[in-house]
């Protein structure tokens, strides 16, 4: 059986990502900082017969983070698919969303962290093995604000733009290595109930597009609009 590891799990896109491709023969490793969410969506995939495990880790501890990878690729047997997209739905302590004008050093290198950091370190965790083989894919998640900022998110922009170029030069290299990178830009709310006249869109719906970037590998971009 093949495995995606979810870095960033949660019960919006993380398990509409984990139900895509487990329904399609994946195992997933499901990772995150909170147990006890983490079990739940392990329960909820098992009620669709997807096999899937939890380990804990905050993206923002990288030690952590990578042991929580090397242990996901020994439960499973190794990790084909890695998928980064922490997104908070409770307060994360120190980082916070400043304006294009409020950004500052201070402010600007948890987001930092939180974004590009912890894509690095998982993407580490995970390369070598996939060099070795020759195959896998790595699949990472920003806000549409990484390819068209929106001055509200100034530092966040700032931090998810960095990634989206580092994820757009790694697909460069890995391309003749029989690796593939991709970025998903989200430029909608998800599953509604966002700002007066801003676009949403439902996780599964999202969700059907990594596949399709992960199938095709036609392009290494997909800006999601709804």
């Amino acid at each position: 059986m093949p495995t995606i590891a979810i870095v960033g799990a949660g019960p919006g896109m993380g398990l509409s990502i984990a139900k895509v491709f487990g329904d399609r023969g994946f195992d997933v490793a499901l990772i995150a900082r909170d147990k006890e969410k983490l079990d739940g969506l392990v329960a909820r995939l098992a009620e669709q017969n997807i096999t899937s495990a939890a380990f804990t880790a905050d993206v923002m501890n990288r030690p952590a983070l990578t042991t929580a990878l090397d242990a996901a690729a020994r439960h499973f047997g190794g990790i084909d698919v890695l998928e980064y997209s922490p997104a908070p739905h409770t307060a994360t302590p120190g980082v916070e969303i400043a304006g294009a004008l409020e950004v500052t050093p201070e402010n600007l290198q948890p987001q930092i962290e939180y974004n590009l950091y912890g894509a690095v370190t998982a993407a580490g965790a995970v390369l070598p093995a996939m060099l070795d083989a020759g195959a896998g894919a790595l699949l990472f998640t920003t806000g549409g604000g990484s390819v068209t900022p929106n001055p509200m998110f100034g530092n966040v922009n700032a931090a998810a733009a960095a990634l989206r170029n580092w994820v757009l030069n790694l697909n460069n290299v890995l391309a003749d290595k029989g690796l593939f990178a991709g970025h998903v830009a989200i430029n909608v709310w998800i599953g509604g109930g966002g700002p007066e006249g801003f676009p949403s869109a439902e996780p599964d719906t999202i969700a059907a597009r990594y596949w399709d970037l992960y199938e095709r590998r036609d392009k290494a971009e997909v800006v999601f609009n709804g």
